[in-house]
């Protein structure tokens, strides 16, 4: 907050301090005030939430500045309570789940208002988190009465057959990601209850073949690694009343050399399709630690000198 409001400020006991120029102090006062009113409502508030409120406080003070002849209502300040318009309400009713950065929200709006959403980018910008508080959403909401999590069990460097156990337990660790996403978002004895009833399904993309799809929101994860014939299977299970958001990243295929990922090629030909939304990520909506940032921003310099050099 110092940073972002160029203030200085220092806790004693149960008093905060604060010490600069008027402007600063009063909106720093106003930050303080209306985090601890989220908190004193319930929700548990993490440095993510704070980053985030921060940020968008520096972009808004910053366009301010760029374009001082707007009327004030362009000029609309970012607050700490605009979390709670923002939350996706899910089980955890102590959770805030909110969009970080403008693709984010993008991603949002496209999943509330198409039935078919193509999320691409790099690790860490909440591509499946989101989709998987959407899915969620909408079946406390009662607008699906299923949820359908897939993933491709493809092996990244380690073959399937060296792992202990039967099919089950061979393919559970590809999973893993999904299953850890859904219990932090709800508890997980109400979640191992929806999946033993089958409301909340978790599967490899190859049990989708043969099945049609109804009332359901399906979330295909880590789909730049399925195959183009894998893709085109799973893009005609959508039936009735269904949603259905694909993610992937395109930068990390695990596909043996010369297969052709069939999220690459379905964001090409479904492009045109103005009923579905092609939603893009870049390392600026990573809202993991600060470094996996800078670690993506690095190997895209590094790949494309390397193609350069090619």
């Amino acid at each position: 907050m110092e940073e972002a409001l160029e203030i200085k400020a220092s806790i004693r006991g149960n008093k905060v301090f604060l010490f600069g120029d008027k402007k600063s102090v009063s909106k720093a006062e106003k930050f303080i005030r209306e985090f601890y009113l989220i908190n004193s409502s319930g929700y548990s508030i993490n440095p993510e939430d704070i980053k985030f409120a921060l940020k968008a406080l520096e972009d808004s003070g910053t366009k301010a500045a760029a374009s001082p002849n707007k009327p004030a209502a362009s000029q609309k300040e970012t607050h700490p309570s605009s979390l709670k318009e923002l939350n996706i309400p899910v089980a955890s009713k102590k959770k805030f789940i909110v969009p970080r950065s403008e693709a984010q929200k993008r991603y949002i709006e496209a999943i509330k208002q198409y039935d078919m959403v193509i999320g691409i980018g790099p690790a860490g910008t909440g591509k499946t988190y989101l989709a998987m508080a959407m899915a969620i959403n909408a079946l406390l909401n009662k607008q699906v009465s299923r949820i359908i999590l897939a993933r491709p069990a493809v092996e990244a460097g380690e073959k399937l057959g060296f792992l202990p156990g039967d099919l089950y337990e061979k393919i559970n660790p590809y999973l893993r990601p999904l299953y850890d996403a859904l219990f932090d978002m709800m508890e997980n004895e109400k979640a191992y209850q929806l999946i033993e009833k089958g409301i909340i399904e978790i599967a490899p993309l190859a049990f989708m073949r043969g099945r049609t799809l109804n009332d359901s929101f399906i979330i295909l994860d880590e789909a730049q690694n399925t195959t183009s014939e894998q893709m085109k299977m799973y893009l005609t299970r959508l039936g009735f009343n269904s949603k259905t958001v694909i993610t992937g990243d395109i930068t990390q295929i695990d596909l043996p050399y010369g297969k052709t990922s069939g999220l690459v090629e379905a964001a090409k030909i479904l492009k045109n399709i103005k009923e579905v939304s092609l939603v893009y990520f870049s390392e600026k909506d990573v809202v993991r630690h600060k470094l996996v940032q800078e670690i993506i921003k690095a190997y895209d310099i590094f790949e494309k000198s390397r193609n350069d050099r090619q």
